[in-house]
């Protein structure tokens, strides 16, 4: 599928997606939030029943999978996953109430995610320093951001996209700024971590990662692909 066809059809989905209202954005945030829990259950199980082996993170990490599957098939809100959605309207656009509209989407689905995230059961703690999770954030944002353009270009293939790349954000230990909080939270409410700490340690350099990843490196870029090889005549529309 031409780069083209797969920028208007993630444009227009970004269109539809920042017309939604709060209550929608809300719950939707909220339920990919509960979601993503599923992730971390999964390889909770997965660890439970394996040998301590050099080998068990390789499967393991299968399970992490498993909450983009629910939240990318369900249609449900993900932060990383907006990242590109909407920014593609806004880099068309380029107008102050389209980008008002993206931060709101912005805003909502992530106090969505977080909210819910912090009812879910954390298998570990997530102990890297700012500077690494904002590293590791940028490719975690860029690997899940590449799934929604891939998804775009193809009907049949779905589910061994969204396997295969957020298979490598896990086993890779890349940052997310949903995904991970359900460790850091849950050591908020046993008391090992303070709020502080989750903001400006983990939360914080995560979320500027994962938005540059998304933006920056995905939708900024293939924007610049499809404008620069688009006819003059649709420039204009792009």
């Amino acid at each position: 599928m031409a780069a083209l066809v797969i920028h208007e059809t993630i444009r227009k989905n970004g269109d539809e997606e920042l017309l939604r209202p709060i209550s929608a954005l809300a719950w939707s945030g909220l339920a990919a939030g509960l979601s993503m829990g599923f992730s971390f259950l999964t390889e909770a199980l997965f660890r439970s029943s394996l040998p301590d082996a050099p080998w068990r993170a390789l499967v393991t990490n299968l399970g992490y999978p498993l909450g983009f599957l629910i939240v990318i098939i369900g249609r449900q809100q993900l932060f990383t996953e907006n990242t590109l959605t909407a920014i593609i309207p806004l880099h068309a656009a380029r107008n102050l109430a389209t980008l008002m509209s993206v931060l709101k989407l912005w805003a909502v689905v992530l106090t969505a995610n977080l909210v819910e995230a912090v009812r879910q059961l954390a298998v570990e703690a997530a102990g890297v320093s700012p500077a690494v999770a904002t590293l590791r954030g940028v490719f975690a944002g860029w690997l899940i951001a590449t799934v929604v353009w891939m998804l775009a270009a193809t009907e049949t293939a779905r589910i061994p996209i969204i396997v295969s790349l957020t298979y490598v954000v896990g086993l890779a230990d890349l940052t997310h700024v949903v995904v991970g909080s359900v460790e850091v939270l849950f050591l908020i409410m046993i008391g090992v971590k303070s709020w502080l700490s989750f903001v400006t340690a983990y939360m914080r350099p995560t979320l500027v990662g994962n938005t540059l990843g998304g933006v920056s490196l995905v939708s900024a870029l293939n924007h610049a692909q499809v404008v620069a090889g688009a006819p003059k005549a649709r420039i204009s529309r792009i």
